[in-house]
């Protein structure tokens, strides 16, 4: 595949760095004998020269090391690029069966971080572990919960959480699966994903009672575990934490997508309490000029909150004035743009989020449940719409629509582990989805105007509707579970 990446660096290898100089008092005490370090390679200057300017000077450079746009800077992009090149070669006659027997519909996938489990979320109160490498079973969690299972989510490459429709929280060790560490009692609906923050070890999760509940997973006990409520939205549906976990994305069923900026999850948010930003429909890129002229929605909005819009904007300025920025946990409403949705409302059933952070992958359905579609949106850092409001809203950049299959269900789709490509249920298969036919990267081929997604590969191996999918996290496997039962693993064959 032919990419721009690592251009910069020259044919010579990446810049050098330069020798530190020792310390003054180190540089007295050296013997006259003492050979000075060889110079550095003339070509080395020239390649951070061509870095630099290529990517518009030093901050340029700088900013395109963070990304891991510098070929030398990130070696695992090619490992992913072969691994993509692989993806795109599997046939449908690679996949591999797991029985799931009696347990129901398969509505979770999910692979522990290091790849060596795979845990499957069953509609008859049980979790199924399977060995992702051999395809061995290795335990059945027959009564896990009460009621359906929704979602499992890894704390770490051992501890891991599921959620049911029994509204409690299970948390379970792989180390010792008999028992559960303890169970987690906040919710009163049905509890449908669940969020994990690494550097505060605090579960996020949410449920049809439209609360988001923090807990400390610090302080567990048997009991349970500390917990608080964080936020509330009617008709909620999914909720995400982007991976520096500076936002949390909650999509509904009325079609609205909420965006908490500068996440602070240590603030419990009560009624009211947060400000509100201007609700605007995304765009593409043609409609920009009309965005920055829509006004807010007061009709419908999915929060419960009691200020009106101008009381909201003075507590959001003075905010802002105190902290010399835009407010902690302050919350902008968007309604997406979906392709032949312009004048019907649509709701928003599946929402994932690019693994670095660059994109939301949102499935949508029309209210008449007619058409669903896969749609890309890009965050945008740039002028904000309001000299208050954070600087980002959402671009609508890919988008395909759906086979409309099983309707009434939702179907969960996922990023590739390098966010190249996208898994999407389709149907009684999977489609494998690009942003172009080389499976490039998403900054790489940002188009002006909204675009088709690329179907790199369709795989139907299920004798039912596709509920949801997943990719490995460590090895080129991807999984797919269905509504009568069962779970495909493929592979390429070498």
């Amino acid at each position: 595949m032919s990419s721009a990446r690592g251009e910069a660096a020259g044919p010579s290898g990446p810049p050098r760095r330069p020798s530190p100089a020792p310390p003054a008092a180190a540089a007295a005490k050296e013997p006259p004998s003492a050979k000075e370090p060889p110079p550095a390679s003339p070509q080395a200057p020239g390649a951070a020269a061509a870095a630099a300017a290529a990517g518009g000077g030093l901050f340029g450079w700088l900013r395109g090391r963070c990304l891991g746009r510098g070929l030398f800077v990130d070696p695992a992009r090619d490992n992913f690029r072969a691994m993509t090149g692989l993806y795109s070669s599997i046939q449908p006659a690679d996949s591999v069966y797991l029985s799931t027997r009696t347990h129901g519909a398969v509505f979770n996938l999910e692979y522990s971080p290091d790849g060596s489990v795979l845990t499957v979320a069953c509609e008859q109160t049980e979790v199924l572990l399977f060995d992702p490498i051999s395809s061995k079973h290795i335990k059945t969690l027959s009564e896990a919960h009460e009621d359906c299972v929704n979602n499992i989510r890894f704390l770490d490459n051992r501890l891991f959480a599921t959620c049911s429709d029994d509204t409690t929280i299970a948390l379970w060790d792989l180390r010792k699966l008999n028992t559960k560490v303890c169970t987690l009692h906040g919710h009163t609906s049905w509890v449908k994903n669940i969020e994990y923050d690494t550097n505060t070890r605090l579960l996020v999760t949410s449920g049809f009672d439209g609360n988001v509940i923090i807990w400390d997973t610090n302080r567990c006990t048997e009991e349970g575990c500390p917990h608080k409520k964080f936020f509330h939205t009617r008709f909620l549906m999914r909720m995400r934490l982007t991976p520096d976990c500076s936002k949390m994305l909650i999509s509904t069923s009325s079609g609205y997508l909420l965006i908490l900026h500068d996440l602070d999850l240590t603030k419990s948010l009560e009624v009211g309490s947060y400000p509100i930003l201007r609700a605007r429909r995304t765009t593409s890129s043609s409609d920009t000029t009309a965005t920055s002229s829509s006004g807010p929605r007061a009709v419908g909005s999915p929060c419960h909150q009691n200020d009106s819009g101008p009381l909201s904007e003075k507590h959001m300025s003075r905010t802002s004035q105190r902290e010399g920025g835009s407010p902690r946990n302050s919350l902008e409403v968007l309604t997406p743009e979906v392709p032949g949705e312009r004048d019907r409302g649509n709701c928003i059933t599946s929402l994932q989020l690019h693994p670095k952070g660059w994109a939301t992958l949102l499935r949508c359905s029309s209210n008449t449940d007619d058409q669903e579609w896969t749609c890309v949106y890009e965050f945008q850092e740039g002028a904000p719409v309001r000299p208050v409001s954070p600087r980002c809203s959402l671009r609508l950049t890919h988008c395909i629509e759906e086979a409309n299959v099983g309707r009434g269900y939702i179907k969960e789709l996922c990023f590739s582990p390098d966010g190249r490509m996208i898994s999407s249920p389709h149907g009684y298969g999977i489609r494998l989805l690009g942003f172009d036919t080389q499976c490039s990267e998403l900054v790489d081929c940002l188009p002006k105007e909204a675009g088709p997604l690329q179907e790199i590969r369709s795989l139907y191996s299920h004798n039912d509707v596709v509920l949801t999918t997943k990719f490995s996290p460590t090895h080129c496997q991807i999984a797919s579970g269905c509504l009568s039962g069962r779970v495909s693993l493929y592979q390429p064959k070498f």
